[in-house]
């Protein structure tokens, strides 16, 4: 008896969950239009550009190679930077605790649409402790993947929002003279 309350339990809890929207992380829903990209990056071998490549495809969104085509939305990625500054120092003048910054500016084409600019931001400490080097350098390298991974998590996530966005203001002209001129829907 006790087997089968908790089995129901389990089931209740598992369809509540999935009625109410909830999807694990990493598994956006992608509408049918945004399936298939093109990925423009000036350095197509870079860590960023890698990441990108691979939260798309997590997605469930093909990239194609041919960035002359003009009925498949892009992704641009036009710039990257990061910065580094000092987050606090140690009594005798130098630095104790960096505040990495990486800062991505890219674009979104859709087919018959404007260009859409947007930009990430990712933040992340690292402290610098002068004892240990070599521990040092590997552990920045790691943040920095990180941040990249992080970067393009935000990027993919960033562009489904203004695909909807652009999406809502094309259907909303047509909305908004109905309403003007009295037709009913």
């Amino acid at each position: 008896m006790r087997e089968c309350i908790l089995t129901l339990l389990a089931g209740l809890m598992t369809l509540l969950t999935v009625s109410c929207g909830f999807h694990l992380r990493g598994s956006t829903q992608v509408v049918q239009e945004m399936k298939i990209l093109i990925l423009d990056s000036p350095d197509v071998y870079s860590s960023l550009t890698r990441s990108v490549h691979e939260e798309l495809r997590l997605n469930g969104i093909a990239i194609v190679k041919d960035i002359e085509r003009k009925d498949v939305p892009s992704l641009r990625i036009l710039t990257t930077r990061e910065s580094q500054d000092t987050a606090s120092m140690y009594q005798n003048g130098k630095t104790a605790q960096y505040e990495m910054v990486l800062t991505v500016q890219a674009q979104a084409l859709f087919p018959g649409k404007d260009i859409y600019s947007f930009s990430v931001r990712v933040f992340r400490s690292f402290f610098d402790n002068p004892l240990t080097a070599l521990a040092k350098d590997s552990e920045q390298e790691i943040i920095r993947q990180e941040m990249h991974d992080q970067a393009a998590q935000q990027l993919v996530r960033k562009l489904l929002i203004v695909h909807a966005g652009v999406e809502g203001i094309h259907r909303q002209p047509a909305a908004v003279i109905k309403k003007l001129t009295g037709d009913a829907a």
